[in-house]
């Protein structure tokens, strides 16, 4: 059985070795989530744990969203999100994600953006971020990524 909760103090070593698994060889995502903590960036953080053993990771951390209408919106960016490799393809991710979301609706978001895989992240919702002609400093192109939380604020 997997809980989704929040991270708790003390948990920081166990999202590490969750992300640097996860995305081996790379560290990036698990750099970014100690310099989203040390930097007091991140909004809120999901675990999923599995018999005491964290399993899953995601993080949420504010970012601006300007739409074309220039009237600045409140949002957050999703990411990192990991799972150990060995309880992948287990639909933990996708209960990451969608408990995040939901979060994320509670506390009066009005749009998520990402970096990710399109074919992933559409299941969620997501569309590319041009399609509300929102642009990225990354390059992402349409893996660069949003969903609308609040209908009528693309304006």
């Amino acid at each position: 059985m997997i809980e989704i909760r929040v991270e708790r103090s003390g948990e920081s070593a166990a999202i590490r070795t969750v992300h640097e698994q996860a995305f081996h060889p790379s560290r990036n995502e698990a750099r970014l989530v100690e310099l989203l903590r040390r930097e007091g960036r991140m909004t809120f953080s999901l675990v999923a744990v599995c018999e005491g053993l964290i399993v899953g990771h995601v993080a949420f951390s504010p970012v601006t969203i300007i739409p074309v209408s220039a009237i600045p919106i409140r949002g957050l960016a999703l990411g990192p999100l990991g799972v150990l490799p060995v309880f992948q393809r287990r639909g933990i991710g996708s209960r990451l994600v969608r408990e995040g979301l939901d979060v994320c609706r509670k506390g009066g978001y009005e749009a998520v953006v990402l970096v990710g895989d399109p074919r992933y992240y559409r299941r969620f919702g997501f569309v590319p971020a041009s399609t509300y002609q929102l642009d990225n400093e990354y390059g992402a192109g349409d893996a660069f990524m949003t969903l609308e939380l609040r209908p009528g604020w693309k304006g």
